[in-house]
């Protein structure tokens, strides 16, 4: 098993995603609004809006993270009337899966992310995920 990530952006709170998709005239890859159902009958108690969705796995996280954030660098001044009309909190979600055998990816963010987060007051998010394998041979004794 090989080492995996992906990276995204999102927006939580209580808005409306489709005014949000006007205004950065940028489709998401998901979202919904308080609400509408899950798939498991509920109800949604918080709207979403995710775009950037990286998966090109990167021992250099930064590189994913710089990827994600990408279609948003000129979206800044957008981004703050969205974050100062609404309640809405912004997330850099970073979600690797690191096996113990392999490298350990570099999870640092670089200097233009850490920049992108402060002008938008985005939080950084990292949901790490541990896993072991082993590759096992049987032998079988006559």
């Amino acid at each position: 098993m090989e080492n995996q990530c992906y990276t995204y952006f999102k927006i939580v709170g209580d808005f409306n995603p489709d005014t949000v998709t006007k205004i950065l005239d940028i489709q998401p890859e998901e979202s919904w609004k308080v609400g509408d159902m899950r798939k498991n009958g509920t109800k949604y108690d918080f709207s979403f809006w995710s775009v950037g969705r990286c998966d090109d796995y990167d021992i250099e996280i930064e590189n994913q993270m710089q990827k994600t954030i990408s279609i948003l660098l000129d979206k800044i001044e957008l981004l703050n009337k969205i974050k100062n009309e609404n309640n809405v909190l912004f997330y850099l979600q970073i979600v690797p899966t690191i096996y113990v055998e392999n490298d350990t990816p570099c999870l640092a963010p670089s200097l233009d992310v850490i920049d992108f987060c402060y002008k938008t007051r985005t939080k950084i998010d990292i949901d790490l995920y541990v896993d072991t394998f082993t590759n096992k041979i049987d032998v079988l004794e006559d």
